[in-house]
């Protein structure tokens, strides 16, 4: 979650889901990957590409794929990220 921004107005978009802020981001993550019997897996990226839009901002997409021990699942994924005083953070994420 260190790549988030941490605002109430961070976006995440997956599957037919839109959650908005921070903290329900970082819920949304504990319930589908730390809640109990669930696995993490293994997430890597491929084919990704950063395109700057504007002084600040970035546009980066690609694809991911989480390998875990009964299967495996890819998709892709759009962010917008922001470079704010102490980084690059990430104020949209839509996967899917």
């Amino acid at each position: 979650m260190a790549g988030y921004w941490k605002s109430d107005k961070l976006t995440f978009s997956g599957g037919a889901e839109e959650t908005q802020g921070w903290d329900a981001t970082l819920d949304r993550y504990r319930k589908k990957y730390w809640a109990k019997d669930a696995e993490m897996g293994k997430l890597t990226f491929a084919d990704v590409r950063v395109e700057l839009i504007g002084d600040g901002h970035a546009y980066v997409r690609g694809k991911w794929q989480l390998e875990m021990s009964k299967d495996t699942k890819k998709g892709l994924f759009t962010l917008v990220l922001k470079k704010f005083p102490e980084g690059w953070r990430i104020i949209h994420d839509h996967s899917s």
